[in-house]
């Protein structure tokens, strides 16, 4: 591997001894990582069923390590949403949020979302998630991965920080920043990190890093916590950016992180004025453990915070739409949705739960995409599916992982049952796929274009 010159120059100055260990791991393989996923399943039956070889990471109690020639993003558990495929240095950052059920809670920087995905599930579905991301492409696969995982809790917005701050100050409990950065922790997997380096780079991204950490600190409520990360080693994005966030503000503390699994902590020597709490954060090394390059830091905000005058979202849904909806979750659900009701044209969600106002916001989904009202009848959206359970509908069609019938489902090809039940939940085992709709013995395919396979 070609690595710069002058990074090269810059790590061996800051590593020393340990340099040679550092630079032997870009001639290893790199970890592959997943993490099952809780709203789904549950550990015990994840290993039950799945068919790879896993080992946990020690730092994450969902995640696990799988070999290099496995292709668990082709399996249809994977379309199920039984799993999300993640880097595992990555996974260390949302444990170290521990967001609870029920809080209110911001991924500022969110694409392509397996923190996001990971805060949702340890908030059990509950309570209020904004994930944002400012680029429109990655924003595109934030939202799907949301809608993949049957995630209900969460507004996904296309905005900028600044935008978001003048919105929520003082507003939220917890608050992720995983900022974007230079990108030297993943020069193992990522060609393009490598090609776009530059001491330059560097320096504008740590710019760029105490801008949004600024927005972030006004959006977060007194008490209220905040992480922030980087997949970077350069101090200047790390241990230089806490620095010279903390000397911003002397109500934000360094909360410190427990490490363990060779999981390192900050250097106070790579900070400007040899600030001794830094060792509180933490770094991921891959010459520590298996993994990528992270850092990771916890702060609390101690002194006050503005009180939110925000307003809190209402449902515009007529009456007519709202009927044509409940008919259609009376013909085919056991369980009745409760939360506010919001339409975007003729498409129907159901928002999270403490939804804030998103008037005047870049909304790319706003909870759970329900469907579509079409001529007095409602058609049922994908992360409908994704976000039931066999036992919530009244008709399904469970076909086996293994089996023909289930890759005929994934490629939108028609099925034979004999039956005529109308909107079926189609199931992988046990586990929702996707929507069918039987007609005198046929089911029509309605799992989406633009994920079908191939093959």
């Amino acid at each position: 591997m070609k690595l710069p010159s002058e990074f090269v120059e810059k790590m061996k100055g800051i590593l020393q001894e340990e340099a040679h260990r550092f630079f032997a791991t870009y001639e290893e393989e790199k970890a592959s990582g997943l993490r099952f996923n809780p709203l789904k399943i549950d550990r015990n039956t994840f290993l039950d069923i799945v068919p790879f070889a896993l080992s946990p990471v020690p730092f994450c109690p969902t995640g696990f390590y799988y070999d290099a020639h496995e292709q668990p993003g082709k399996h249809p558990y994977h379309a199920a949403g039984l799993y999300y495929i993640q880097e595992p240095s990555a996974m260390f950052v949302a444990e170290t949020l521990q967001p609870n059920p029920g809080e209110k809670v911001l991924d500022l920087c969110a694409a392509p979302g397996g923190k996001t995905t990971q805060l949702a599930a340890m908030m059990k579905n509950s309570g209020f998630l904004l994930a944002n991301e400012i680029h429109p492409k990655r924003v595109k696969a934030l939202s799907e991965n949301i809608e993949r995982l049957g995630i209900t809790n969460t507004l996904v917005t296309n905005e900028t920080p600044e935008k978001l701050a003048s919105r929520f100050e003082g507003f939220f409990d917890k608050i992720l920043v995983d900022a974007p950065c230079s990108g030297e922790g993943m020069f193992r997997k990522d060609d393009e990190a490598i090609r776009y380096w530059s001491e330059e780079h560097v320096q504008q991204c740590a710019r760029q890093q105490q801008h949004i950490l600024e927005c972030a600190y006004r959006m977060l409520k007194e008490g209220g916590i905040l992480v922030y990360s980087t997949c970077t080693f350069s101090p200047e994005e790390n241990e230089q950016t806490i620095e010279a966030f903390l000397q911003k503000h002397d109500d934000i503390v360094l909360v410190p992180i427990e490490k363990a699994a060779g999981i390192q902590s900050g250097k106070r020597e790579w900070t400007n004025t040899g600030l001794e709490t830094i060792e509180r954060t933490a770094r991921l090394w891959p010459h520590h453990l298996q993994g990528e390059g992270h850092f990771v830091t916890k702060m609390k905000k101690t002194g006050p915070s503005p009180v939110w005058k925000g307003r809190y979202a209402s449902s515009n849904v007529s009456k007519q739409a709202l009927r044509d909806y409940r008919n259609f979750e009376k013909a085919t659900l056991q369980i009745e949705i409760t939360k506010t009701m919001y339409a975007f044209q003729h498409h129907l969600f159901a928002l999270p739960e403490d939804c804030p106002s998103f008037d005047g916001l870049k909304v790319v989904r706003a909870g759970l995409h329900l469907g579509e009202l079409k001529k007095q009848r409602f058609e049922p959206n994908h992360a409908l599916a994704l976000a039931l359970q066999r036992h919530d509908v009244q008709q399904s069609l469970d076909i086996k992982s293994d089996h023909i019938e289930c890759m005929k489902y994934l490629r939108g090809e028609t099925l034979s049952t004999g039956e005529d039940r109308g909107w079926l939940l189609i199931t992988v085992d046990g586990y929702p796929l996707g929507w069918g709709k039987e007609v005198k013995g046929t089911v029509k395919n309605f799992y989406p274009k633009g994920l079908r396979i191939n093959m």
